[in-house]
């Protein structure tokens, strides 16, 4: 199987919608491990490592912050269970739906969506669904910072 081939059944697969089964249970990924481990938190607040299966590597990413749906592995004992499904916003909004989404998740979600809005002092509904980038400044805080980096070389 090609690839592109691969990665299309792979992103199908995804898009799946289906209510979990009682084995499986949705979690929040806390931080990548390496070596296709991530550190995770169910809604009980148990830390764990779970892992990501061959079909996900190199055509799927998570980062920190993002839901999966997990099944346990019965003799893992550092490894306790492996990733099955990688949800969406689409998913999140379905399961909730269907009362299927754990509450604890929506208190975190909703606390940390309230402090990215604080600090990015956007309005727009159009603009809440994009993406924001952690690991960079905001526009505010460079012009900021330059202006009083370059009003100390001036009072010098």
């Amino acid at each position: 199987m090609s690839k592109a081939t691969k990665r299309k059944h792979v992103v199908k697969e995804v898009e799946d919608l289906s209510i979990p089964t009682e084995s499986q249970s949705i979690v929040r990924i806390i931080e990548s491990r390496g070596n296709n481990l991530h550190e995770v938190i169910d809604p009980a607040g148990d830390q764990y490592l779970v892992s990501m299966p061959t079909k996900f590597r190199r055509n799927i990413w998570v980062k920190r912050g993002d839901f999966v749906l997990i099944e346990p592995i019965p003799e893992g004992d550092k490894v306790k269970a492996e990733i099955v499904k990688i949800l969406t916003r689409e998913h999140q909004k379905w399961y909730r739906a269907q009362n299927c989404w754990p509450k604890e998740f929506d208190e975190i979600t909703n606390s940390s969506q309230r402090t990215i809005k604080n600090d990015a002092k956007e309005e727009d509904s159009e603009e809440d669904d994009l993406f924001v980038n952690t690991n960079r400044l905001n526009s505010n805080r460079i012009d900021n910072v330059s202006k009083t980096s370059s009003d100390e070389s001036d009072s010098s």
